[in-house]
């Protein structure tokens, strides 16, 4: 059974479970999983689709309906949460009752539970799920394996401390600890001296602590083909963030960063569009994490010309695509909040920005 219901921007019903059968539409229908406040991502793949003259259908689903994104696509459906036995069945529901081509993913406690069960969704519907292999989500997911796989790989990463170092040591703070399985930047702090480091590891679960790492911060944004070539490498300067996510950013078309990030992709060989953190300072390129997913600030590497989203449908067109570095450099970004309105039937009153408002 299908967790679902079906509204768009126009006036709606209730939300509920559909009984009758939906007509397959368009060959290039997109499912976005855990959609939330992903407006900008919705929008960039209508804004390709168009752009292309294909025919795309956008469905969101997420597991609550004030989800902000559910009222910007074309279809939104609602799901169990991921920890649901009936999550995957949903999923694969939802992607015959619509004749989804491509599922993305957007956050990253759905990466393993997808990667695990990649072949049975795409064996039992038509869709291509956007997540890469078991293996690579999960050096990904732990912070302690994508280390460890930086290092091994000849890459630059912070200083990871052991626990019995952290105890045995004479330390040079400022640290940094986070949960070795977290992400958004919760739970991650700068650590100023041993009673601080003391308090954070007592309550932080599994805490990865690593040497503080002064120096420009960078986001970079790639995109790679199913067969994990890469087609593009988008440095962003983060100027200021919020919650883990950027709200000021810069494109800068860095090419020792470049260079660097093409190479270790090469090594852990993902799929699909990824986001990569990074700092450099005097020149050295040091990682902080890789998340195999689009990341919020995505839409600044779309717009500028590095439009992962028009690469999907060219890929599910049968288009091969080559690197290139066609984007415009020295973008400043600044993103910010906007609202919808709904009345008690959840029905659109209003977005704040329309001209009617």
């Amino acid at each position: 059974m299908c967790y679902d219901g079906v509204f768009s921007r126009e006036p709606i019903e209730t939300l509920k479970c559909l009984k009758k059968g939906v007509e397959k539409m368009s060959f290039f229908n997109v499912l976005i999983l855990s959609a939330g406040r992903r407006v900008e991502l919705v929008q960039c793949f209508k804004s390709a689709a168009k752009r292309l003259g294909i025919q795309s259908v956008l469905v969101a689903a997420d597991c609550q309906d004030t989800a902000p994104a559910l009222y910007f696509a074309d279809k939104a459906v609602m799901l169990p949460r991921i920890s649901s036995p009936n999550y995957i069945d949903s999923i694969i529901d939802v992607c015959n009752q619509y004749g989804i081509r491509i599922i993305i993913p957007t956050i990253d406690t759905d990466l393993l539970l997808l990667a695990e069960n990649k072949e049975r969704i795409e064996s039992a519907t038509s869709a291509r799920v956007l997540v890469s292999s078991k293996e690579v989500i999960e050096v990904c997911r732990d912070k302690v394996k994508t280390q460890q796989f930086l290092e091994r790989e000849g890459f630059q990463v912070p200083r990871m401390y052991s626990e019995k170092e952290l105890d045995t040591l004479s330390l040079n703070f400022p640290l940094f600890i986070k949960p070795r399985d977290g992400s958004s930047s919760i739970n991650a702090f700068k650590v100023n001296n041993r009673d601080e480091l003391d308090a954070y590891r007592s309550l932080i679960a599994n805490p990865l602590v690593q040497d503080f790492i002064n120096g420009d911060e960078y986001t970079v944004d790639a995109f790679l083909d199913f067969d994990g070539n890469v087609i593009s490498v988008v440095p962003r300067l983060r100027i200021a963030t919020r919650g883990g996510e950027i709200l000021k950013g810069r494109i800068a078309k860095d090419q020792e960063i470049i260079a660097d990030v093409k190479k270790m992709l090469s090594r852990l060989k993902p799929i699909g569009h990824i986001t990569i953190q990074c700092m450099k300072t005097e020149g050295t390129i040091k990682y902080i994490e890789i998340n195999p997913r689009f990341g919020g600030g995505a839409p600044m590497s779309i717009f500028s010309g590095a439009d992962s989203c028009e690469a999907l449908y060219r890929l599910l067109r049968g288009e091969q695509l080559c690197y290139h570095e066609n984007y415009k450099d020295g973008l400043l970004f600044l993103r910010f909040d906007n609202s919808i309105c709904l009345n008690d039937k959840m029905e659109i009153v209003a977005a704040i920005g329309d001209d009617n408002d």
